[in-house]
């Protein structure tokens, strides 16, 4: 009886084995055969998956090329030549400039010069009144009486004391009126007695156009502030800004190329500002341009290009031809065959103007240069065109 349980029990354990054997193998091919249904584990001759071929390259017909642009060259390193462009600005050169303004508070009385006359030194510019210039001529005249007796009575009738006062005190009395903006002819005219007093004129010290005159007859100026800027503009200023970081060499009495309009000039690098503009965050250059014809004036925006030259032969591409990875890296693509397209990744160098130094890639690769957007676009999409081209 016991026998024969165990020979029942036994055919129901190996029953049951035989059922989960087969279970498992239909499992496992039904698994399988979903892989396969959506693309999974797929196989080449080789034993190698070429879902990742297939999306990493693009094959384009000529028709496609030509539409979209498509231009392909072939690298080669070579020495280049290239510009770096920076916005600049035309400004007066504010070493030759010269800022007229009232060293006391005074009052406008008559104007001489306007805006964009030319003036020569010497020339009277503009007449003022002021209380402090009147209690400084009425001082000089008071000094210089003194003085001319002294010396009319003599050094020994009058004794030392009186005569070294007299000279300190007349040559004091000038030297304020001096200060205050007089020219030497005004202060030998205080010696006639018809003179105003009060009333001083202030006249250019250089030679140059009126830049600015902004104020008006009758109008109190405080000391200090501008009532006309003269400016030789034979040599004007070329303030060019550059990126903060920028990294470039520009020894002084480098030529740059300056464009305003349709003409362009030659310019030194004369300064370099050692800080950062705290309101634009730019690196200031400024230039020197010869402006003898007097066609430039200050105010004019112009587009600064700098000239360089690489020391040795470098691989360049225009920046259409770079575009991102899908890991994020910078790639080029790579024509491998006639119509065949493949990303290559490089590692990016200088920037050469319009192009870019490219590190990574073997002399004589033929590369996309223009359409790279299109391709990148191919590859995407695992080469899928909606219209069949």
């Amino acid at each position: 009886m016991n026998q024969i349980i165990k020979l029942m029990l036994l055919t129901v354990l190996i029953g049951s084995g035989n059922r989960a054997a087969v279970f498992s193998q239909e499992d496992s091919h039904d698994h399988q055969t979903n892989k396969t249904e959506h693309g999974h584990g797929k196989e080449d001759e080789h034993g190698h998956s070429n879902h990742e071929s297939e999306e990493s390259e693009a094959k384009l017909s000529p028709k496609q090329i030509s539409l979209a642009g498509i231009k392909v060259a072939k690298l080669l390193p070579e020495p280049m030549d290239y510009q770096v462009y920076a916005p600049g600005e035309i400004k007066a050169n504010g070493y030759t400039s010269y800022l007229v303004s009232p060293r006391v508070d005074s009052v406008v009385l008559r104007r001489h010069a306007s805006l964009g006359d030319h003036v020569t030194t010497g020339q009277p510019l503009v007449t003022l009144f002021s209380e402090v210039v009147s209690e400084a001529q009425a001082r000089f005249q008071i000094t210089n009486s003194e003085w001319q007796r002294v010396q009319k009575l003599g050094r020994k009738a009058v004794g030392d004391k009186r005569y070294i006062a007299a000279q300190t005190e007349r040559q004091a009395a000038n030297s304020r009126l001096l200060a205050y903006g007089l020219s030497s002819s005004a202060i030998e005219s205080l010696q006639k007695s018809s003179s105003t007093l009060g009333e001083y004129t202030l006249n250019a010290v250089v030679n140059g156009a009126v830049l600015t005159d902004k104020f008006h007859q009758g109008q109190r100026m405080e000391a200090g502030e501008a009532l006309m800027v003269l400016a030789d503009e034979s040599e004007l200023w070329v303030e060019a800004r550059l990126p903060a970081n920028s990294n470039l060499s520009l020894p002084r009495g480098m030529i740059a190329n300056i464009q305003i309009g349709s003409n362009t000039y030659k310019a030194k690098v004369s300064q370099e500002a050692h800080t950062i503009d705290p309101e634009t965050r730019t690196r200031i250059v400024r230039l020197v341009l010869k402006n003898k014809a007097h066609r430039l004036h200050p105010g004019l925006f112009a587009s600064v290009f700098f000239n360089f030259k690489t020391e040795n032969a470098v691989i360049a591409v225009p920046e259409t031809a770079l575009m991102r990875g899908s890991d994020g890296d910078w790639v080029v693509f790579v024509e491998e065959t006639k119509g065949q397209f493949k990303p290559h990744e490089v590692t990016l160098g200088r920037s050469l103007g319009v192009l870019r130094e490219i590190i990574g890639i073997e002399p004589g690769t033929r590369v996309v240069t223009e359409g790279a957007f299109f391709v990148a676009s191919q590859i995407a999409k695992g080469g899928f065109d909606p219209h069949n081209h």
